[in-house]
């Protein structure tokens, strides 16, 4: 994601020229539309028609509902129907508990169940579990579907209001609802605990094949990256494999950083393209390790910022790419500040891999595919029963001179 910006609320016009927005009567609106002196262009005239009657139904809720009315409730909502009405379930307002939620994820630690999850059309798929958490004690799986939080369905335009009731205190409970093909609908009760985000975790495998595992890109990920990098060529490493297998992405300018380290600097790392045809790129800024031998491990769960350092490694031929074909999130998002903690995440652009390739909902087919088999995810996980692994560490050996 980009620097964050502050919102300026200019989706309806009519705020522009007056205090609308602490009145909220149609009456005011209608009294500003039948004297336009002006003030208004006729695109901002044209507008203020086209929203009155948001105001229009607030007027009159307040006129004849009988019951009580929260208006910040009812205002959240209202916003939040206009992120929700555009089927992008990457762009989404947050109010002030979501964005400090969000802001912890990025952070590397929060309380919650300790699930990774994707927007998979109408569904929420579980990409990953991490280690020693509640989710994976319960036996929760990769390509698990979430249906329900407690007893609020859920379904993929509502990827972060899930993510955020998964979320809550340490020690408190959450009920999920869940469907896996093998098992059919199911339910499982954790209790949420403080979850610890290494997103980077490394080793030697021998003498001269080194591994590095990437979980996600938050604001530790490139110089944790760096540093593991530096830690494993001074333990005799030629040749490195990068495990990016269900990697859901993060910060752009992480993934960026870290991609550095093999691409010459000043070479594109990856170009976003906005509505506007406005271009951006994001170059190199050079590494130490230039012309490492390297193999990049991918699945189906390997998405957004995974997915455009992958690119950028197969456009430059740097490494192969071994496994299955990434989720296909060719989109980028950036946070807008909204004012008294809240925010709004839109989506702003496309982005390119060096060669100008979109792969958004295509996804970027392996140099080597490999099938992980369906039954070996009920398993605790071996890595020396693990197929892509196994080829990924052959390839990698054949790379050393």
């Amino acid at each position: 994601m980009d620097s964050k910006k502050k919102w300026i609320a200019a989706t309806v016009a009519i705020v522009l020229v007056t205090n609308v927005c602490t009145y909220f009567g149609s009456g005011v609106i209608n009294s500003l539309l039948s004297r336009n002196t002006g003030t208004l262009t006729a695109s901002q005239y044209g507008q203020a028609q086209k929203w009155q009657k948001l105001f229009y139904v607030k007027e009159q809720l307040d006129e004849y509902y009988d019951g009580e009315i929260d208006e910040d409730a009812m205002l959240e909502g209202a916003i939040k129907g206009m992120t929700e009405s555009l089927g992008d379930p990457y762009t989404v307002y947050f109010n002030e508990e979501e964005y400090a939620d969000f802001n912890t994820q990025t952070e590397g630690n929060y309380s919650g169940v300790g699930l990774q999850v994707k927007a998979d059309g109408d569904n929420i798929v579980v990409v990953g579990i991490f280690d020693e958490s509640p989710a994976k004690n319960a036996g929760i799986l990769p390509n698990d579907v979430i249906e329900k939080v407690d007893d609020t369905s859920v379904s993929g335009s509502e990827l972060e209001k899930a993510v955020s009731l998964m979320k809550g205190a340490e020690g408190t409970t959450v009920r999920l609802t869940l469907y896996r093909e093998s098992k059919g609908e199911f339910e499982v009760t954790l209790t949420r605990a403080q979850i610890s985000i290494k997103t980077i975790s490394g080793e030697m495998i021998d003498s001269e094949v080194g591994l590095i595992e990437v979980t996600m890109f938050d604001n530790n990920t490139a110089q944790n990256f760096r540093n593991m990098l530096e830690e494993l060529k001074g333990k005799g490493m030629k040749s490195l494999i990068i495990d990016l297998r269900g990697n859901p992405g993060g910060l752009l300018n992480e993934c960026v950083s870290m991609a550095s380290n093999f691409i010459e600097e000043n070479q594109v790392v990856v170009s976003t393209v906005d509505k506007y045809e406005n271009t951006k790129k994001y170059r190199s800024e050079g590494g130490a390790a230039i012309g490492m031998p390297l193999v990049i491990l991918t699945d189906e769960g390997s998405a957004s910022a995974s997915e455009i350092f992958a690119g950028a490694i197969r456009d430059y031929k740097l490494g192969t790419l071994v496994g299955a074909t990434t989720f296909g999130k060719g989109v980028v998002q950036t946070i807008l500040e909204a004012g008294d903690g809240t925010a709004l995440k839109v989506t702003v652009s496309k982005y390119y891999t060096p060669n100008g390739e979109n792969i958004n909902k295509t996804g970027i087919k392996p140099d080597v595919e490999v099938e992980y088999p369906e039954s070996l995810l009920t398993e605790e996980y071996d890595r020396s029963k693990d197929p892509q692994f196994t080829k990924a560490l052959e390839i990698a050996k054949s790379k050393i001179q």
